[in-house]
């Protein structure tokens, strides 16, 4: 294969992927029916030359077959007149006339039959563009729903739902985490005021406890302290007593040394 081969094939195939790529389908059917209707306004003047053509010939063949008719009579009358030679000179344009009848017989019947083949042409391409009008319609009925189509799947495709739900389920855990938290804070808020009543009442035990010790350590009681005043005074009276018995063991005791 030589050079220009190859460039010239590269160059069609080139040429065809454009023209493939540059096609919209409505377009193309509609310059489709643009062509199918000027092809038929040609076949109609076509087949109006043919039948007026027709006509002409149909009215020279009439013509020409009454001259000869008309001859045949002249020729019939000359010999009713005796006039042989006038009846000879009637029978050559007769003749004529005939011939010239039989030529336009054969161009007749032709252009007969080629009028009825124009208009069979004619029917058929009337025909094919009624059929292509209707498949025209349902085409571009069926190229819009696909543009619809695409353009929806388009728009589709461009939505990332998958980012949203995800979005959704990042939030959702979110929420039950923080419930979870004010949960926790809520049972742990529950815990530290029960330990603070426990510490308060633990509190109190140590209290009471380390009022005793003082109590001792000073001789007196925590009861005698919460007594009311009477009480107290009896307490004084008994703690007085107390004190005397303890001078008179001593008073013994010195008592006692001194006899030594």
């Amino acid at each position: 294969m030589g050079l220009f081969d190859r460039v010239s094939r590269v160059l069609r195939a080139n040429m065809n992927d454009l023209v493939s790529k540059a096609e919209d389908p409505e377009k193309v059917l509609e310059q489709s029916i643009i062509d199918m209707n000027e092809d038929l306004v040609q076949l109609r003047q076509a087949v109006a030359k043919a039948i007026a053509s027709q006509k002409r010939t149909q009215q020279q063949y009439n013509q020409a077959q009454s001259q000869a008719n008309q001859w045949q009579q002249r020729a019939q009358l000359a010999l009713q007149k005796g006039d042989e030679n006038l009846a000879r000179e009637a029978l050559v344009r007769k003749k004529s006339q005939g011939e010239t009848a039989a030529t336009l017989k054969t161009s007749l019947d032709q252009q007969t039959q080629q009028v009825d083949t124009l208009k069979k042409s004619l029917i058929q391409l009337e025909s094919k563009i009624s059929e292509a009008k209707t498949k025209k319609n349902m085409l571009k009925a069926r190229v819009q729903a696909a543009k619809a189509n695409e353009q929806l799947q388009s728009t589709l495709g461009n939505i990332n739902t998958s980012g949203a739900m995800s979005a959704f389920d990042r939030m959702e855990e979110k929420v039950l985490e923080l419930e979870a938290r004010s949960q926790a804070v809520s049972e742990l808020g529950g815990h530290d005021l029960e330990s603070q009543f426990a510490q308060l009442e633990a509190g109190s035990d140590v209290d009471d406890e380390l009022a005793l010790m003082k109590a001792q350590l000073s001789g007196g009681s925590v009861e005698q302290q919460a007594l009311p005043e009477g009480a107290e005074t009896e307490g004084q009276s008994s703690e007085g007593q107390s004190k005397s018995e303890v001078d008179s063991e001593l008073e013994q005791l010195r008592s006692q040394l001194d006899q030594l």
